[in-house]
């Protein structure tokens, strides 16, 4: 009898039930947000789609919700974030009490009923400061996260007021996930130039040991067995997922062909993706390293007849990107798995 409950997820975006925790980030962020006097308001975490970024989010999320002294508000970047940020810390049940005598007119700022028996305020920016003046009255810090940021006038605004927020001294961190291109572009707006002081935590390949251990046990397959599947996914975490995924549905009693569906999801669902996400010059690059047996980067520059130069620049950005990474000296390799043989498609 089929269960149904597959533990891994297709889905991008939510944290599934058998993920692989990345336990040092998560603490550092953790306790960073939570010293006496924090050295750090702002985290950006970035990674190659598919990489884990939401869940990290979301572990640091969840765990800061289960203390009492933390307000955390999920905000949706495609959304107005100032407006979104008083609407929902509004209400929260711990400012319930400022609520009932607040100063601000909610009405007049399309997101309630106005407050009665006080001046009114119809900025939303002073708005939000009077809801942190009572946070901070109150012992409350208060947590804003944003998955899959871009450059948009609505993050920029936020993101803005953000930093005169934390000049104040109000209570408030700031937690944004995005690609390393779209953090940049954000970080390069005069404006929001702060933002480069903030510690960026870029994920690289989840650990082949936990991979092993989780698929060990979740699927009920010796360690050596394990150990295959975890390498197969270059420790990409979507990799992870999906190979999980489809290895439960055979062991449910689907008949499937794993490795044929476990290609197809990673090319439809991710690669297809990343790869419109980049310029013609890095497919070129990347095009090139399907061509050549070696992984020497001269052999490549040779391919491309690249100079030096021009070539480190576009090299750094995939690296960055999470594509390609150099495993020794004067050498560079594909970062995810199978990513070649869909590179060699795309030629």
């Amino acid at each position: 009898m089929k269960s149904y409950e597959n533990p891994y997820t297709l889905t991008f975006g939510i944290k599934p039930d058998q993920y692989i925790s990345r336990v040092q980030q998560t603490e550092e962020i953790i306790g960073t947000l939570q010293s006496e006097n924090p050295s750090v308001r702002v985290y950006l975490i970035s990674g190659v789609r598919g990489s884990g970024k939401t869940v990290l989010m979301t572990n640091v999320s969840d765990e800061l919700k289960k203390k009492k002294e933390w307000i955390v508000i999920h905000l949706n970047p495609t959304r107005d974030l100032l407006h979104s940020a008083v609407e929902k810390l509004n209400a929260q049940k711990a400012i319930a009490p400022f609520k009932l005598k607040a100063s601000v007119d909610f009405s007049l700022l399309g997101i309630g009923v106005s407050v009665e028996g006080a001046e009114k305020i119809s900025d939303e920016e002073l708005a939000l400061e009077k809801l942190l003046e009572y946070a901070k009255k109150i012992n409350k810090r208060v947590l804003f996260t944003i998955d899959e940021v871009t450059n948009t006038t609505y993050v920029k605004q936020f993101t803005s007021s953000f930093q005169t927020l934390m000049r104040e001294n109000y209570p408030v961190f700031l937690l944004m996930t995005g690609l390393y291109e779209n953090i940049k572009k954000i970080q390069d707006e005069d404006e929001l130039t702060f933002l480069y002081r903030a510690p960026r935590i870029e994920l690289t390949p989840l650990n082949i040991g936990g991979m092993t251990e989780s698929y060990k046990n979740t699927l009920g397959i010796s360690e050596r067995e394990a150990r295959e599947l975890a390498k197969e996914t270059n420790g990409y975490s979507y990799a992870f997922q999906v190979l999980g995924y489809l290895s439960w549905q055979k062991k449910e009693g689907y008949d499937i062909d794993v490795k044929a569906q476990y290609r197809q999801y990673l090319e439809e669902y991710s690669y297809e993706k990343i790869w419109q996400e980049l310029s013609a010059i890095e497919k070129d690059i990347l095009i090139g390293m399907t061509q050549i047996k070696s992984k020497k980067v001269k052999d490549i520059r040779e391919v491309l007849n690249s100079k030096s130069n021009d070539f480190s620049v576009y090299r750094t950005r995939l690296i960055r990107k999470g594509v390609v990474y150099s495993p020794s000296y004067g050498e560079l390799d594909f970062t995810l798995p199978l990513f070649d043989k869909f590179v060699l498609d795309q030629a």
